[in-house]
């Protein structure tokens, strides 16, 4: 049975569900209540249906004492087609595991208060509390516009929250009298953002609390037209509390217009609640060393003896991916120092000790984020992180609790699940419990495909890490088409990620190989590979993808006759690039949101530091070597050598790459004589976040491979 048959088959099992497991339905609207799921596996394969059917772990919150964990869950219905958010509670253990949410309405950011005895939350914009068994549920904001986002002090008597103001003029501001024009007059640069039109911006405001409602609040940025936290993913993590209650940190880039948008220099703030004055830590005190921090700064986070803070810092201004240190200010001192300066990777996350004198932290090295400790006076030397954890995983947040870590963690094979890591061990590496099993009623009726890891030696003589993902009941006597997956950033990692959409495993399930390389421009492999991408798109990379698809086609299982390849972001660009220069060895493109003309990318994105770095300059520039050899390998350019067919997706609320740059791709393939397809999504960014969509954009893509690489049964 073909694999499309087996995901109609599933889908229709799913559609016919309200995707609730219990029939509670919340007693004012009568809305059914979207829950943990049930769902039937086929032969054990994974299936799109499958994967929305999964619950999400989200945020977590320790108790003071170290005894609970709060978190969230999300949970999606594919027939609502819209999600829900709930929160958890369980012993620090993983025992006595209970749901708290009882209506509707999504409740998230789970927050301890008051010494322990109580979690505050978010439910429709605006600040709860709750006992830890869920009752006792009393309002506590009732803040205009909603809140995005909260910390109470230490002392519990003020509340930190960010909401949204409004940015520039309306036209209805201009011209009262077009109070019902649509039209939007703009006069600067950064008039839209990600997947929005910059009308309002998030500003970090403090509200006294008298144990029973917030107070009047006071906005840390009055007049000030600068968002904190940074969009578009900027969140409470970008602010932080003093152990005394008397100051704020928060991160800001206090900038606008033209100089917001070729510009990744933010700065960490502290702003002192008594006095109302604000100091840069970034601008106004010694460095360590000639370090200007011209980058991000971003992500402060106090000692617990408040004698420091801490940040993630990037050194080179309009480099978005640069190095990721991690900076400390002395108090005492009025210095800063780089704490990672012997780490040879970014620090991801971080939390400091109990101790105060060095920090657990995340980072990735050939293909895996594991954990590692940071003493701070080890700072200077190469081996100062010690890794204290191994696999082939990756941990995402940790969180202090008491004498070990929490940790979410996730894997090729396995979404995220919350696991409890010792601060103390014996062995080489601390050995993880796993504390929930959010998914396991249905991994439990799943079987993983093979991921393996392989060595490539690159046209230049390096060694590449490539993972290989095998199908299910794997058979080397048979022969397999092979996809080569192109990954996006262009400088992320190509670690132990676990995607909803770009998910290998379900890739294996329909019976396909997957090779993933970390070719140049992504870190974990230090700074020169991570750094050899910028400026160089159509170069050294591009030879990395041919030779991992080249080497594993060597294998006698790898159906050389049909191979596939597929991509994200810089993947799609990737993906488009070698249309033009994969010498026939490919039979199916797919690329979604990739850029296609860089003439246009250049103008057209909003963050213009990113096509600033990356492509070394404008196309104007005609005396700029780096530039001009970054247009000459426009993937627009070499259309005449395309000849395979091609799937061309992409949303049109994504103003990272505009939706034309697809729309025009097709076009061209269609007027070449060339097969392909355009799937647009009028209402999805970047990513592709409504469930249908993402079951339209799963059940597409593989029709999409299944013609053109599979023969007939």
């Amino acid at each position: 049975m073909k694999k499309t048959d087996l995901m109609t088959m599933t889908a229709a099992i799913l559609m016919s569900t309200s995707a609730c497991v219990s029939p509670d339905k919340n007693a004012a609207t009568d809305t059914p209540i979207i829950g943990k799921q049930e769902i039937e596996v086929t032969n054990k394969r994974m299936t799109p249906e499958v994967l929305w059917a999964m619950g999400r772990i989200g945020s977590m919150s320790v108790s003071p004492d170290g005894k609970k964990i709060a978190y969230t869950v999300s949970y999606y219905s594919v027939k609502e087609n819209k999600g829900h958010t709930v929160i958890y509670v369980m012993n620090a253990d993983g025992s006595d595991n209970r749901l708290l949410t009882l209506s509707a309405a999504s409740e998230s950011d789970p927050q301890w208060i008051r010494n322990g005895e109580k979690l505050a939350f978010l439910t429709e914009g605006q600040v709860w509390e709750m006992n830890a068994d869920g009752s006792g549920r009393m309002q506590l904001s009732n803040v205009e516009g909603g809140i995005d986002g909260f910390k109470f002090s230490p002392d519990g008597t003020k509340v930190l929250f960010v909401s949204q103001v409004k940015y520039g003029e309306r036209t209805a501001d201009i011209y009262p009298d077009l109070d019902k024009a649509s039209g939007k007059i703009i006069d600067d640069l950064m008039y839209k953002h990600w997947d929005e039109w910059v009308e309002s911006i998030p500003h970090p405001f403090i509200a006294p609390f008298d144990g029973k409602k917030m107070g009047e609040a006071t906005d840390i940025l009055n007049n000030e037209p600068y968002e904190s936290p940074m969009k578009p993913f900027g969140g409470m993590e970008q602010l932080a509390w003093s152990p005394a209650s008397d100051k704020i940190a928060y991160t800001c880039r206090k900038k606008t217009g033209m100089a917001y948008a070729i510009s990744t220099d933010s700065d960490i703030y502290l702003y002192d609640i008594a006095t109302g004055k604000t100091e840069n830590l970034c601008k106004d005190f010694q460095t360590e060393g000639n370090d200007k921090n011209m980058g991000y700064d971003v992500n402060p986070q106090f000692s617990p003896d408040g004698k420091y803070i801490a940040w993630q810092s990037m050194e080179h201004d309009g480099y978005e991916s640069d190095l990721n240190r991690l900076y400390v200010f002395d108090f005492d001192k009025k210095e800063k120092i780089n704490a990672s300066a012997g780490f040879e990777t970014n620090v991801d996350t971080y939390v400091w000790n109990s101790a105060s004198d060095g920090f657990f932290l995340t980072g990735t090295w050939h293909g895996t984020t594991q954990i590692y400790r940071l003493a701070l006076g080890n700072r200077n030397e190469k081996n100062a992180a010690v890794k204290i954890t191994d696999g082939l995983h990756d941990y995402g947040s940790i969180a202090l609790c008491t004498d070990k870590l929490v940790a979410t963690r996730h894997s090729m094979s396995q979404a995220d699940e919350i696991y409890s890591v010792p601060t103390a061990f014996e062995s080489e590496y601390a050995e993880a419990t796993q504390l929930t099993t959010e998914n396991k009623h249905i991994y439990d009726k799943l079987e993983m495909g093979r991921v393996e890891e392989r060595w490539i030696k690159t046209t230049d003589g390096k060694q590449m890490l490539t993972w290989v993902i095998y199908p299910p009941q794997f058979d080397a006597k048979k022969k397999y088409p092979t996809l080569l997956y192109c990954e996006g950033g262009p400088q992320s990692p190509l670690s132990q990620f676990w995607s909803f959409r770009w998910n290998f495993q379900i890739m294996a399930a329909n019976d396909y190989i997957i090779v993933a390389p970390c070719r140049r421009g992504m870190p974990g492999f230090g700074t020169e590979w991570n750094e050899a991408i910028s400026g160089d798109y159509g170069g050294q990379c591009m030879k990395d993808y041919l030779t991992a698809i080249d080497e594993v086609a060597k294998e006698p299982f790898v159906d050389r006759e049909h191979l596939g390849c597929v991509g994200a972001s810089f993947g799609g660009f990737s993906v488009y690039w070698l249309a033009g220069h994969h010498n026939k060895r490919f039979k199916a493109f797919i690329a979604h949101d990739g850029i296609f003309n860089m003439e246009m990318q250049y103008l057209e994105t909003e963050e213009k530091w990113f096509a600033n770095w990356d492509m070394g300059g404008a196309y104007w520039e005609k005396n700029n070597a780096t530039a001009q050899r970054t247009f000459a390998n426009s993937p627009h350019r070499f259309v005449d050598k395309w000849d395979t067919p091609i799937l061309c997706i992409h949303g049109e609320k994504d103003y990272r790459i505009l939706a034309n740059q697809a729309m025009a791709a097709f076009d061209a393939a269609k007027m070449r004589g060339i097969p392909a397809e355009l799937l647009i999504f009028p209402d999805e960014n970047h990513w592709v976040l409504k469930p249908q969509n993402g079951i339209l954009w799963q059940r597409t893509f593989f029709k999409w491979l299944d013609k053109w690489l599979k023969t007939a049964e």
